[in-house]
């Protein structure tokens, strides 16, 4: 008896490459008429131009969810097993990869096929043997048969990426991770093919064809090459072992791996699986079961009912939750067409159309659209809606301006990749549609233009993907360079590369540029051969660095250049005086290279930044108290210039220890700012200054002139950190009254700080003036007590009026030795001589003395002058010795008194000395009250003055000023 006997179904289980496929076709071939289910569109299309070599193009149809081809005489059909037109009586029938019923989110449909199509005369299941319980008990009457692989499958453990062998297929479950990698095989092999699961047929032929053709001796692709692709490979290699399956990213089960290792070695040929040195070995138990073909049987399948209730929308949804009637059946759960239903109804509009059962089942048949983008389903679910609307207001056919309109949208073959590949699942489900005979009028042409626009897109993809990811030119020379000789190689002095006689570029330093006659992707081979030509030039180029003196080095930029060529760059490190060291980019490197070289650069480096900037290094060094070792850290991140003012405790906290120390290591506490004079150098300015931008991450701002005093910052408006930048390279930012703002040196502003003062205080005269018309003595001048205040750290945007000072009474004669050591403000003008100390010219003159504490006056003349800004004066303390305060009327008199002094010595002119020798029988006569009270305020005002300079930064001047008083 034959082994397959009529009304017979037939489960024909075993590993890939044993001839299932080839089988079914040739049982269906000898029946009068057949049909076969195929797991894939691609795989439908392949077998259908296969049996229409052999029957004809009249006899064999193909039907597929984007794409039918059916002759009025077609016997014998090739389908999508969604597609399969089951309602037609066909002599055989058969379902590929049936052990896809236990597919999560198409598991259902291959279990429909699998309890309710059945041929006239034979049937028979194609898959795994991982399908044999379940099948058992839900086909009791099935006979299986069971077919051992034609070729052996052996693991051959992980390999470097470049080191595969030709024929090699590398696997990875993204198309990020698939560009990757075919970019990476491209370089090092000169081309690779690209199989995706998002490519049409036309573009994953092209791409097969490439490689079946030689052109390319690797194939990159997804797990779309796991089921029924026949390529000539032998050996097929993992790059990732993790893929999402629409809910997240999980680990390959031992059964999917073996489906896709199993494509290695095609019928009487040995093949070999392994994976990239990325991921590393496999398995001891998993390599086992992909060798022996040993997987876990399925315990169940996934199913859903196909007795609907069309009644109404919610009856429906009620229907498609009907729970299983085996335990070996699983409910599906999260489909596609399910989900597109429950979000359209939540549509009032959708809702209010779907009241009969028609319109229900027509709303069905639209929520099964297929989602060939895999949008967000929003999306999605808003084009179904669309599409249902139009249907039911427009008597169940689509308008067709509307499909034309968004067939144009997508006619369109520029973009990248990516892109190319988007129109083409776009334009798939439109496909789809227009196979609907029943929504559109003269269907046929729609799916001519479809189609048209398909193969359009298609060709457009395969070009962008040959362009991409390979270059024939290289892959010729990468087969003539796999011999194990030598290329004869030569470097000139010049720099020029010759291979085997051939100029194909020049080498400087250690980058290697291509002919510049040859560009973009014909470089590619000679890189390869100049990479082997260069085998030993590199290294010796490497050691002669490695030994050359510290004078063949230059920092130029934010790069480290050796013989005037750059081979490593500047990055921000730990510290500011310490940035961290990259080689460049260079494909001729490998990691012990690079890090030699880093370690030269890093040495000369360091030995270049101690000798430029010494003073911030012995600053590191010095051993203070925290207040003075706080003060130095924020000295050296500052790059040697610091604003006093925000420092003011930290240096009433120094001993006189500390301040002896930093005077040793150069540090000059001035009045405005912290400074070292050593660093005011200009040939440390340029590399402070780069050191500050590499600490930034920004580009180097422009520099000031050599010895320029002032600087404009109106071109500096985009520089991040503005004063920190004017810090790092030895300057103080100063504003003007207009809201812009200028640079000044900090050593020059001190000096102009020490002039000013000087000019702004005057010692009176001391000796006696005699009045021309009287010839009596003339009494001093009044003086007016001012103290300069610290410069703030950011100046004012505008000049507050100037304090009002009363001047107060001159002292007696008998004070005279006492007020001749003490100082009294005078008004100054900016002359040409402060403006030339300042390198600047008068307007920013006046914004560097109101930085300085100084206000603008007129004198009596009109002339502008300048006077040190006043003290703020406190309110008196009017309480007693006994802690009482006076009384009100106590208070009224003093004030009398006060007033009445002056206008009461006006009528009295003043006794000169002979005169008060006379009085009291030549005995000095008592003081006046008066005048004891007057010189006591006075004496009460100059302590409170001393009190109140000691703590200013102007200190130090007042001190040198007064003689060290």
């Amino acid at each position: 008896m034959s082994l397959f006997a009529e009304n017979r179904v037939t489960a024909v289980l075993g590993p890939t490459n044993t001839g299932k496929t080839y089988l079914a076709i040739d049982r269906m071939l000898g029946h009068s008429s057949g049909m076969i289910g195929f797991p894939l569109r691609l795989l439908a299309r392949e077998n259908y131009d296969r049996i229409v070599k052999i029957k004809g193009a009249g006899q064999v149809a193909l039907v597929t969810g984007e794409e039918k081809i059916l002759p009025p005489g077609a016997r014998y059909f090739c389908c999508t097993v969604e597609s399969m037109p089951v309602d037609r009586p066909v002599s055989f029938l058969a379902i590929d990869e049936i052990q896809l019923c236990a597919d999560p989110e198409r598991g259902h449909v291959f279990t429909d096929r699998l309890l309710h199509a059945r041929g006239i005369a034979e049937t028979m299941f194609l898959g795994a043997e991982t399908i044999r319980p379940v099948l058992q008990k839900l086909v009791p009457e099935a006979e299986f048969v069971t077919r051992p692989r034609f070729s052996t499958l052996t693991y051959s453990g992980p390999q470097k990426l470049t080191r595969l062998p030709p024929r090699s297929a590398v696997v990875a479950f993204s198309a990020a991770e698939v560009y990757a990698t075919a970019e990476l095989i491209r370089r090092q092999r000169g081309g690779t093919a690209v199989v995706l699961g998002a490519l049409s047929p036309r573009t994953r032929n092209a791409q097969v064809a490439l490689f079946e053709a030689g052109e390319v001796d690797y194939l990159v692709a997804t797990d779309a090459i796991g089921m029924g692709l026949n390529l000539d490979l032998d050996h097929v290699a993992f790059a990732r072992l993790r893929k999402f399956d629409g809910h997240g990213r999980r680990r390959l089960t031992a059964s999917e791996i073996g489906q896709i290792a199993g494509r290695a070695g095609r019928h009487m040929s040995d093949g070999t699986f392994g994976t990239t040195n990325e991921i590393g070995p496999l398995d001891e138990a998993l390599v086992d079961a992909v060798e022996n073909h040993r997987f876990d049987p399925l315990a169940f399948v996934y199913w859903r009912n196909i007795d609907l209730d069309f009644r109404d929308p919610a009856r429906l949804l009620k229907s498609l939750d009907r729970r299983p009637p085996r335990p070996e059946l699983l409910r599906v759960r999260g489909a596609e067409d399910q989900a597109a239903l429950t979000t359209l109804i939540r549509d009032p509009e959708i809702a209010d159309l779907a009241g009969n059962p028609d319109s229900v089942a027509l709303l069905w048949e639209v929520c099964q659209v297929p989602d060939f983008r895999q949008i967000l389903s929003e999306h999605h679910a808003q084009l179904l809606s669309q599409i249902y609307l139009r249907l039911m207001h427009n008597d169940r056919r689509l308008p067709e301006d509307w499909v034309n309109a968004q067939l144009a949208r997508i006619d369109r073959t520029d973009g990248d990749i990516d892109q190319l590949i988007q129109r083409i699942a776009h334009v798939r489900t439109w496909t789809y549609i227009t196979h609907r005979s029943d929504w559109l009028e003269d269907n046929e042409r729609w799916q001519d233009r479809a189609r048209a626009i398909e193969d359009s897109l298609s060709d457009a993809l395969h070009e962008r993907l040959t362009q991409r990811f390979v270059d024939r030119r290289a892959t010729v020379l990468v087969r003539h360079l796999r011999g194990d000789g030598d290329l004869i190689g030569a470097v000139r002095k010049s720099g020029d590369v010759l291979v085997e006689g051939e100029f194909v570029g020049r080498l400087n330093g250690f980058q290697f540029q291509p002919d510049e006659t040859v560009a973009g992707e014909d470089a590619r081979p000679l890189l390869t051969a100049a990479r082997r030509a260069l085998t030993g030039e590199i290294p010796r180029r490497i050691k002669q660095l490695e030994q050359d003196n510290d004078g063949a080095f230059a920092l130029v930029e934010n790069k480290i250049t050796w013989r005037g060529t750059p081979f490593a760059w500047l990055a921000a490190g730990d510290t500011v005086l310490t940035p961290r060291i990259e080689v460049l980019h260079n494909d001729f490197l490998d990691g012990p290279a690079r890090e030699r070289l880093r370690k030269r650069a890093t040495a000369w480096l360091s030995r270049h930044i101690g000798a430029q900037l010494k003073p911030l290094f012995a600053a590191q060094k010095a051993e203070l108290t925290a207040p003075g070792r706080g003060l130095l850290f924020q000295l050296v991140e500052a790059l040697g210039t610091l604003p006093r003012r925000p420092l003011a405790e930290q240096l009433a906290a120094l001993t006189k220890a500390d301040r002896k120390a930093l005077a040793a290591l150069g540090v000059r506490l001035g009045g405005a700012s912290l400074f070292m004079p050593k660093l005011q150098q200009p040939r440390s300015l340029g590399l402070r200054a780069r050191l500050w931008a590499v600490r930034q991450g920004c580009p180097l701002p422009p520099l000031p002139s050599e010895g320029a005093r002032t600087f404009d910052l109106a071109a500096y408006a985009e520089v991040p950190a503005l004063e920190a930048f004017c810090h790092a390279v030895g300057y103080r930012r100063v504003a003007r009254k207009n809201g812009t703002a200028l640079a000044v040196r900090a050593d020059v502003l001190e000096r102009l700080s020490r002039e000013a003062y000087k000019r702004a205080t005057a010692k009176p005269q001391t000796a006696q003036l005699e009045t021309p018309e009287t010839g009596e003595p003339k009494a001093p001048a009044p003086e007016v007590e001012t103290a300069t205040a610290p410069m703030p750290a950011e100046p004012a945007a505008a000049e507050p009026a100037p304090t009002e000072v009363a001047p107060t009474e001159a002292a007696p004669t008998e004070a005279a030795p006492a007020a001749a050591k003490r100082r009294q403000a005078v008004a100054f003008s900016a002359d040409t001589a402060l403006c030339e100390l300042a390198g600047c010219d008068e307007v920013d003159l006046e914004a560097l003395l109101f930085a300085l504490g100084y206000r603008r006056h007129r004198d009596a003349e009109g002339q502008a002058t300048f006077l040190r800004r006043g003290p703020r004066h406190k309110a008196k303390d009017t309480r007693s010795k006994s802690g009482k305060r006076p009384s009100k009327n106590a208070a009224t008199e003093t004030a009398k008194e006060d007033a009445s002094g002056p206008a009461r010595r006006k009528g009295k002119p003043r006794r000169g000395n002979a005169e008060a020798k006379k009085t009291a029988g030549g005995k000095r006569k008592t003081p006046d009250p008066a005048i004891a009270a007057r010189k006591a305020r006075q004496e009460e005002a100059r302590k409170r003055e001393e009190k109140r300079m000691a703590d200013s930064p102007f200190a130090i001047l007042r001190q040198l000023s007064l003689g060290g008083e």
